[in-house]
């Protein structure tokens, strides 16, 4: 797969190759819209910090909304877009082979 200065793959790699940027795809696909602490509780070892960085990139690539509800505390809500569901193949693909790597590492180490 020759790339050019336009490179689809490399362009797919910049908006969401980052491990937290999977990781949050993951549970918003798996579990559909959730809130900062939901997101946070379902990714072992991402930082308050790390986490808010990544859903403000994925938002302004649109990838995700975030939708704020006025209420006080604020309610804050975070789910896919139609750009973010379309990425679904992807991940699916990614799980398949992961299933697939994980039981050929088992039966390597055996």
């Amino acid at each position: 797969m020759p790339c050019d200065k336009s490179c689809p793959i490399e362009h797919t790699v910049n908006l969401i190759g980052h491990k937290w940027k999977v990781l949050i795809l993951r549970n918003l696909f798996h579990n559909g819209t959730q809130r900062f602490v939901e997101l946070s509780k379902g990714i072992n070892g991402i930082s308050q910090k790390m986490l808010t960085q990544q859903l403000r990139q994925m938002e302004a690539d649109g990838i995700i909304s975030r939708n704020v509800y006025p209420e006080v505390p604020p309610k804050v809500e975070y789910s896919l877009t139609e750009i973010g569901q379309s990425l679904s193949p992807i991940l699916e693909e990614m799980n398949k082979w992961g299933k697939e790597h994980q039981k050929l590492s088992h039966l390597n180490n055996q």
